[in-house]
């Protein structure tokens, strides 16, 4: 086995670890919020950074109509505000409002336990994977979903 095939396998098994284990939070979420999951998850990006609609479907993984809808009904609920991008007023973007801010605290206040074989670790063992996961952690916790890409015309012209 590769050290890719092994960084796989274990990447799909963490994975699976997670996925396997959230379904009850995951009503538990439902039902404290009365949201669609589909809209946790956006409000939960937003909570990251402000995005316009397009990186938002990216970020939460569906299309771009899909994240119109998404976004026009968390904005019906008060819960997202769309504004001029002050860095080119053509593009909205889309982040939080402060009833926004107060369900992602309801979202994060939610009890979420680790799993048994997660919990059955000891501290060292603990502390061990939570430094191996902090090491990638701030790569993928907050990827640019859309690098802005340089405009030398707007730029000042330099006078020699």
């Amino acid at each position: 086995m590769s050290r890719s095939d092994l960084a796989d396998e274990v990447w799909r098994t963490m994975a699976s670890l997670v996925h396997d284990n959230r379904d009850r939070w995951k009503r538990a979420v439902i039902e404290q919020t009365g949201l669609p999951f589909s809209r946790i998850r956006i409000l939960t990006r937003l909570s990251r950074q402000p995005m316009s609609v397009k990186q938002v479907a990216q970020a939460a993984t569906i299309d771009a109509p899909a994240a119109t809808v998404a976004v026009n009904d968390l904005e019906d609920r008060g819960l997202v505000v769309r504004e001029t991008d002050p860095t080119n007023r053509r593009c909205k973007v889309v982040s939080l409002t402060d009833a926004g801010r107060e369900m992602i605290h309801k979202i994060d206040a939610v009890d979420d336990p680790a799993p048994n074989v997660l919990a059955s670790l000891d501290e060292v063992e603990l502390k061990e994977l939570k430094a191996i996961i902090d090491q990638g952690r701030a790569e993928i916790e907050f990827p640019v979903v859309n690098p802005p890409i340089p405009q030398p015309w707007l730029l000042s012209r330099r006078e020699d």
